[in-house]
């Protein structure tokens, strides 16, 4: 192929009471990128929709430094030219970074028929995901990968666990005019907790991983609960208890922030609740922060990363 172009998801991380263990994507908005063969190296040709605020140099860009540890794992001695559209907004706690890695070692493992395992494209995406959001963790950009409700056991060498998904369930985002930088949200956390949240936060999760597997709603209702990262962040995003508040009196079965924020999230049982839901926190976003809100409903998409287009002649991104 002379150029390919993949697709990557939304992601939202944390899922309440798993931080940096637990994700799972939707079914849109997502970034593109095409990935085309040159003679040597790795540049971007362009990024869309970015307000010309990441960066083009190879080596400070997430997605082309995933690219380059996919090129010397599979020793590709040929170059690559990425043109990255961005679906996500910037700094909106929807996995922006790991989405653009994710998409370009998934474009370019297919330009070149490498055939990497899933774990490998991880592992190259995860070198990205690790400049663009200051730390190490994986529960963007596995669930972006692979689809579906994930836990990651271990980042490196991966160890992901896929979750079962209750049939219907159901998820809304609402990205407010806001923007939280992951490096500052992880800041605020600190690095201790106390043993009661410690004790609190394990019982959650392990709670909300058997209700995904026996279908438990209410269960599941009962674990979306964050007691480490939520009360250190809600200062963040004015109006965060109401927002919950109002998605809750809709029939959400828990919110609560998207990663670090400033982008919410709610489960609910099925896609005609979520609906509700939806119309109830943009409203509560509304009155409370103001702006005009980006709102999604998806139902917890089972499809990671994928290819959209491959060209054996030019370019899958005109721009």
């Amino acid at each position: 192929m002379a150029a390919v172009t993949a697709f990557a998801p939304a992601t939202v991380s944390n899922v309440a009471c798993g931080f940096d263990v637990l994700g799972f994507p939707l079914d849109e908005p997502g970034d593109e990128v095409s990935a085309r063969v040159t003679p040597r190296g790795v540049t971007i040709d362009d990024i869309l929709n970015d307000g010309g605020r990441l960066p083009r140099e190879a080596a400070r860009n997430t997605a082309s430094i995933a690219v380059q540890s996919l090129l010397t794992r599979i020793g590709e001695t040929r170059g690559v030219a990425l043109t990255i559209r961005k679906g996500l907004p910037l700094s909106s706690g929807l996995g922006g970074s790991a989405a653009s890695a994710v998409a370009a070692v998934v474009a370019v493992d297919a330009l070149f028929d490498a055939k990497l395992s899933r774990e490998l494209l991880l592992e190259c995406a995860f070198e990205g995901e690790r400049f663009g959001a200051g730390s190490a963790h994986a529960d963007n950009i596995a669930p972006c990968l692979y689809g579906g409700f994930v836990l990651v056991r271990r980042a490196m060498p991966p160890d992901i666990v896929q979750l079962p998904v209750p049939s219907g369930l159901s998820a809304v985002v609402v990205h407010p005019e806001l923007e939280i930088e992951t490096a500052r949200a992880r800041a605020i956390l600190g690095d201790t907790v106390s043993l009661a949240d410690a004790t609190r936060q394990w019982a959650n999760l392990g709670a909300l991983v058997d209700a995904l597997h026996r279908s438990d709603f209410d269960l599941l209702s009962r674990s979306l609960e964050d007691v480490i990262a939520e009360p250190r962040r809600a200062s963040l995003v004015p109006g965060l208890a109401d927002i919950k508040r109002a998605a809750a009196d809709a029939g959400a079965l828990g919110c609560s922030l998207s990663g670090s924020g400033p982008s919410l999230f709610a489960l609910c049982r099925d896609l005609g609740v979520a609906t509700r839901v939806a119309d109830a926190m943009t409203a509560a976003v509304v009155r409370h922060i103001g702006g005009k809100p980006q709102t999604y409903v998806s139902l917890i998409s089972m499809r990671g990363a994928r290819i959209v287009s491959a060209d054996p002649k030019g370019p899958a991104l005109q721009v």
